[in-house]
């Protein structure tokens, strides 16, 4: 997979990927994360990406014309097959859309900043709006980064243990059972015995079980889906 993001703050955005799960991903070749800056599309005095929105109010707006030439100049060098828009108005992050961009190619994501991006953006170039909640942050690149992390761990090879993905809370409508290590006892506190028989069948069962009823009380409702 390769992933293009576009941004007036690459800075901002690359030290998410030098460490953990998305740095082993790129270094293992399962991924290519590219920033590209839009002040490198501009011809403006000053590297201008922005400008003030017609009709007044507050607020700077990003223009049509570098986003233009930065999305163009990619989709010249190979197809795309989403270019995402991270926007509080788009459609909230779940773990559904995660997987179904998982198995994708290529894709584009733009990093909204100021006010937002010149409304002819959306309409000639965006495929897909995404929101990671319903607040606003100064800008797209912290969304982007989430996005990207929720993505890129689904990839095969990227997991040490490629099936603890497909377990993970949201992935079945259910929030994850609880989870224990070492030691057995503290304090007081016991592990379940289920989880310490070595019975597989019984501990799936008890883990299902404890999964409906989390869900149930923090999260009634993922079970109407």
């Amino acid at each position: 997979m390769r992933i293009d993001i576009i941004t007036v703050l690459p800075e901002l955005l690359k030290s998410p990927f030098e460490a953990s799960i998305l740095k082993r991903a790129i270094e293992k070749g399962i991924v290519e994360i590219h920033f590209h800056n839009l002040r490198d599309y501009t011809d403006k005095t000053y590297n201008q990406v922005d400008d003030y929105q017609f009709g007044g109010g507050a607020g700077m707006v990003l223009m049509i014309e570098p986003i233009d030439k930065c999305i163009t100049s990619l989709k010249t060098q190979r197809e795309y097959d989403e270019v995402i828009y991270m926007t509080p108005d788009g459609i909230t992050l779940n773990q559904k859309i995660a997987n179904n961009l998982s198995i994708k190619g290529n894709l584009i994501i733009l990093c909204g900043h100021y006010k937002g991006v010149d409304q002819r953006v959306r309409d000639a170039f965006i495929t897909k709006e995404i929101s990671i909640g319903d607040y606003v942050l100064s800008g797209g690149e912290l969304g982007a980064a989430v996005l990207c992390d929720t993505i890129i761990r689904l990839i095969p090879g990227v997991l040490n243990n490629e099936t603890s993905a497909l377990t993970d809370t949201f992935q079945d409508n259910l929030l994850a059972p609880p989870v224990y290590t070492r030691p057995a006892e503290y304090k007081g506190m016991k592990v379940p015995e289920v989880l310490l028989s070595g019975n597989f069948p019984k501990i799936e069962k008890w883990r299902e079980d404890e999964a409906i009823k989390r869900t149930e009380k923090l999260r009634p409702d993922l079970l109407n889906k």
